[in-house]
């Protein structure tokens, strides 16, 4: 195992969860592969699911519409909708459950992600947070920590 960096911290009183993930791989691949569809969908999702984006517009009003797909082919469709983007910095979206037709089950949950680079080691620091106890509760008991988990490891994998 390497010393990278890895925290996964539930602030349950604040309904926000903070992740701080680090890659040995330079800024520029690590944002691209949360930027673009065609490498998300290689590893935004745990095993034995798939991401499949059906469209993805990575500009503020913009949003990635996708779905995690089972072995038996359900699929669980999600939007992000971009509400800020500072390139190679920072970016913030809500994200949400959907129906295959894009209309959201809100409330969603708002996420917040930093990059930063040092000695080759790219730093992402992600805050989620949700409005909703309700909703942060489920994402717990959906699995999220495991699921988040294994999915930042296959993108290390895939850098």
């Amino acid at each position: 195992m390497s010393n990278l960096q890895f925290d996964f911290n539930v602030d349950l009183a604040n309904n926000t969860v903070l992740v701080v993930r680090e890659f040995d791989a330079a800024l520029s691949l690590v944002w691209d592969a949360f930027t673009k569809p065609e490498i998300l969908d290689q590893w935004w999702a745990p095993k034995p699911f798939e991401s499949r984006t059906k469209v993805m517009d990575f500009q503020v009003g913009g949003r990635r519409f996708y779905a995690m797909v089972s072995p038996e082919g359900h699929e669980m469709w999600q939007v992000q909708q971009y509400t800020s983007i500072t390139p190679k910095t920072n970016f913030k979206y809500l994200s949400a459950f959907a129906d295959k037709d894009e209309n959201m089950n809100l409330p969603g949950s708002d996420w917040d992600l930093t990059f930063s680079e040092e000695n080759g080691i790219t730093k992402v620091s992600i805050s989620i947070y949700n409005e909703s106890q309700e909703r942060m509760q489920k994402m717990i008991e959906m699995g999220f920590k495991e699921g988040f988990t294994m999915t930042l490891n296959y993108l290390d994998q895939i850098l």
